[in-house]
């Protein structure tokens, strides 16, 4: 029986999360201090989890992943399948083209943001902090940190983006039943969001102001700490089981992508799928192209600026080099809306700049992001977030590219997050007959 998926077993999951930093040709430009006020540094030492901010700077290429972190991946159903989007393919007249789709939608929250939200809220726990405090765009990085403090007994503290929190009532539901404070933002627990509100009681918010919000909210309390879902190396790294796995699940069958493509809004999922791979073509293992699909709404990569920038709208993080929009700009709210961050993390945006990364951006009414997950459905049978259909849309317009020029090429795609709580944004986006 021939069988589409490529699973790994338990004993099988990586003991080690990769650093890409020390494989970045000329190295990573480090974060600096804007100048003027408090130092950001030393403000983020206070904030963020110690151990954290000891891997982002690391230098290390392998760092251990501890064995509680291990038991609680495996708790919540790691490793993941790969698939082999047979049926997609025959769709679509595929000969010479091979697509393959990583399952990250299968973690207890949907997403692949449980992959990090586990390591931090361990680490937090072991320092003795008893609240996380956190932001969330689309609702992912909320529900995943939610539901891993709520395995440790630690409390959450959550700044959700007001465009998206309106109408993603189930998942507000879902981080509440995880014992979760969720907080429009911008909010009035804050000095930053009722300063924004005293202008517009209906400020749509973004990623950027939830952040702020966060830390800010921080400060407030010694038993707190921020922790925060992308952008960041420590993020990255942790994400790196992705690739890792699939890098295996790939050697079990005997083929290798050539193509590498995830969605980016900060950069979470595009560098947990790519970096591993990334890190061979850097080794001179192996030959590999990697393309990030966003939207129109916040093209950081396409259209963004490559220079020092603040990762929150209030300026509370140090400045890092980054392709950004600016991070005051004001980005139109989309249903995908964990895509809709001002700028792209530190690593991904040094790999842009050295031609390593390639980037596309969909229409922000996002119309035909939608239609390619309801092809995706139709034919792999899975309801994927409207963020992960960006990538399966790349993925469809690469796949046909190549089949018209006669090349032989293998695709991966990294399916991020599912799309059962977001069902109000395939109604809006799909005409029905």
């Amino acid at each position: 029986m021939r069988s589409d998926q490529i699973a790994l077993t338990p004993d099988e999951l990586p003991k080690k999360w990769y650093n890409i930093v020390p494989d970045i040709p000329g190295g990573l430009p480090p974060p600096k201090e804007p100048g003027d006020g408090e130092s950001r540094m030393q403000a983020l030492q206070k904030r963020l989890v110690g151990e954290c901010l000891r891997q982002e700077a690391s230098a290390s290429r392998w760092i251990d992943i501890p064995e509680e972190v291990r038991e609680l991946y495996i708790h919540a159903g790691r490793p993941r399948p790969l698939y082999r989007a047979r049926r997609l393919e025959q769709r679509l007249g595929l000969k010479k083209v091979r697509i393959y789709y990583k399952r990250e939608d299968l973690s207890p929250t949907g997403s692949h943001k449980v992959n990090t939200a586990i390591a931090q809220a361990y680490y937090a726990a072991k320092e003795g902090k008893t609240t996380l405090v956190t932001e969330t765009g689309a609702g992912q990085w909320g529900t995943a940190l939610s539901y891993a403090a709520s395995l440790l007994g630690l409390k959450t503290v959550v700044f959700w983006v007001r465009a998206v929190y309106d109408w993603k009532t189930e998942r507000k539901l879902l981080m509440q039943m995880y014992g979760a404070k969720v907080y429009a933002s911008p909010s009035d627990q804050t000095a930053f969001g009722r300063k924004l509100l005293s202008t517009d009681r209906k400020h749509p918010g973004s990623l950027g102001i939830a952040v702020s919000e966060g830390l800010e909210y921080t400060d407030l309390g010694k038993d707190r700490v921020y922790c925060l879902g992308s952008v960041l190396n420590h993020v990255l790294i942790h994400q790196s089981i992705i690739g890792l796995e699939s890098i295996r699940q790939f050697e079990m069958v005997d083929d290798a992508p050539d193509l590498v493509i995830g969605c980016l809004g900060g950069g979470s999922n595009f560098g947990g799928i790519a970096l591993p791979f990334l890190g061979e073509v850097l080794q001179k293992k192996r030959k590999c192209e990697f393309l990030a699909a966003q939207s129109e709404a916040a093209p950081n990569l396409v259209k963004g600026e490559y220079r020092y920038d603040f990762g929150d709208t209030a300026g509370h993080t140090p400045l890092m080099m980054m392709y950004t929009l600016g991070h005051e700009t004001s980005m139109t709210p989309i249903k995908s809306d964990g895509l809709r961050y001002h700028a792209a993390a530190p690593i991904i945006s040094a790999l842009r700049s050295k031609g390593l990364v390639r980037a596309v951006a969909y229409p922000s009414d996002e119309v035909v992001v939608f239609e390619a997950a309801k092809l995706f459905l139709e034919t792999e049978g899975w309801l994927i977030a409207g963020e992960s259909a960006h990538a399966v849309r790349a993925a469809i317009d690469e796949a046909r590219k190549a089949e018209a020029a006669g090349e032989e090429k293998c695709i991966l795609a990294n399916i991020s997050g599912h799309g059962f709580l977001d069902l109000d944004a395939y109604r809006s986006k799909i005409k029905f007959d």
